[in-house]
């Protein structure tokens, strides 16, 4: 076995022991966003619990590609936007529905809840930052962690908002902002694995 086949295999453990990692970690947060979410009538927590799911998704699609040929990790990041894109609709529309039917989210359950996501988001994000320069299907995943921690500060302000104003409105503005941040996260996937798509082919070309 050559030296570079070796480094190959080395790199491909160290991707799919990270995507485990990150995969649970995610997965176990949306139970318990989602759960408490509902109690809390809180559209950002049940916002944030479904890109929770997203992102488990996301990085159980990128565990499939890591040892594949490049074509697979593209097709598979691909994939992975498209489906943070219609996440991403889903909870735009649950922003709406609660607006117009009304909610009375619990702030300090919002906080609390909040502040754990953030914590096992940080997590992730410190274990694939290493990985943010990388391959496509990684760069994904980074992008994903990122726009989590900046969807939990946002629910742990509109919690202390909602307490402080007394008022839903902050918690319907903070799950609108993730609608977006994820809609947006995706479409950029979406965008780089269309770019990596035509380099590859550029260079089947010459």
């Amino acid at each position: 076995m050559s030296g570079c086949d070796c480094n190959i295999e080395i790199k491909n453990k160290q991707q799919g022991r990270l995507l485990i990692a990150l995969l649970a970690i995610n997965a176990m947060m949306f139970v318990i966003e989602i759960t408490l979410g509902i109690i809390s009538e809180s559209t950002a927590l049940i916002a944030d619990s479904l890109d929770m799911l997203a992102d488990a998704t996301v990085y159980a699609i990128g565990l499939y590609a890591v040892g594949k040929p490049m074509l697979a990790k593209i097709k598979a990041a691909h994939i992975s936007g498209v489906f943070q894109i219609i996440l991403g609709g889903l909870v735009l529309a649950d922003v709406i529905r609660r607006f117009v039917i009304g909610s009375e989210p619990e702030s300090l359950l919002m906080i609390t809840v909040g502040i754990a996501a953030l914590c096992a988001n940080v997590v992730c994000l410190k274990l694939i930052s290493k990985h943010r320069q990388g391959e496509v299907h990684m760069r994904a995943s980074w992008v994903f962690s990122k726009n989590d921690v900046i969807a939990n500060l946002g629910i742990i302000i509109a919690g202390g908002l909602v307490y402080v104003l007394d008022s839903r409105l902050p918690d319907l503005v903070i799950g609108l902002a993730i609608s977006i941040i994820v809609i947006r996260g995706g479409i950029y996937i979406v965008k780089d694995a269309a770019y990596e798509k035509r380099i590859m082919q550029h260079s089947d070309m010459t």
